[in-house]
This record gives structure tokens, sequence and C-alpha cells, in this order.
């Protein structure tokens, strides 16, 4: 054999392995190859978008904690001032309610002294009755006079 004519045989089954892979194995391949460009791309893309989604998310919820934290304040102020007007409402209803025991004891106060002059006069009476009722049973005396007066001076200053 010819070494011109094997280079020759070479060169053209060479041409022929190159333009069966270029036909049939080459775009399968280079079809793959763009598939997983393009998805990685995607990816890539995918990773980017997360990256700021998570980035405005962040900020969202920082947003939110700041509002939730001013209106949890709010929230404490208030209740703060409504504890306050409870207890500024508590008081008054007691001063009323003190107001209303002391004018209830003060007219009991004033009818146990009423209660009390009344038995006074009874108890007076009954002691001038008496007196006088002695004076008239027993003789006509100033001195006996005097000292029955004292005595019953005596009884009105001891009870």
């Amino acid at each position: 054999m010819n070494i011109n004519a094997t280079l020759i045989g070479q060169t053209i089954a060479f041409i022929m392995f190159v333009w069966f892979c270029m036909k049939y194995v080459w775009p399968p391949i280079i079809a793959a190859l763009e598939e997983r460009k393009t998805k990685i791309a995607e990816g890539l893309a995918a990773a980017e978008r997360g990256e700021k989604e998570q980035k405005l998310a962040e900020k969202k919820a920082t947003k939110v904690m700041h509002e939730a934290r001013i209106e949890a304040s709010d929230i404490i102020d208030l209740a703060n001032v409504r504890a306050g007007e409870m207890i500024e409402e508590a008081k008054g209803k007691a001063v009323e309610e003190v107001a209303k025991v002391k004018k209830g004891a003060e007219v009991e106060i004033e009818q146990e002294v009423a209660n009390a002059r009344e038995a006074l006069r009874e108890e007076v009476s009954v002691l001038a009755l008496s007196a006088a009722e002695k004076i008239i049973k027993s003789e006509i005396d100033a001195n006996k006079h005097k000292k029955l007066i004292d005595d019953v001076s005596k009884q009105l200053g001891a009870a």
C-alpha cells in the first residue's frame, strides 16, 4: 500500500467522521449545552430576584415591626390613660359614697341627739314633777325648799 493512498483514505474517513459528528452528534450536544446555559441563566436570574425579594421582604418586615412597636406603644399609652381615668372615676365614686355615708351618719347623729334631748326633757320633767310633788307634800319651809331644789339640781347634774 501506498502512504499517499492511506493518507488520502484516512483524510476522507476523518472528513466523513467530522461531517457525521457535525451533522448528528454536535447538534444534540450543542442543544443540550444551550438548554443548560439557559437554565443556569434563569437560575441566576431567579437567584437575583430572590435576593431582591428577600431584601424587600426584610425592609417590609422591619417597617411592619416598627409600625407594630409604635402601635403597641400607642396601645400601652391608651391603656395607661384609661387606667388613670378609671382610677379617677373610682375616686370620684368613692368621694360620693363617702359624702353619702357621712350625710347619713350626720342625720343619724342628729336623730340620736334629738332622741337624747327628748329623753332628757322627759327625765327633767319627771324630776321637776317629783320635786314639785315633794315640795307640796312637805310643809312650806324656805330651807327645805332650797334643800329640795339643791337635791334635784344634783340629780340633774348626775344624769
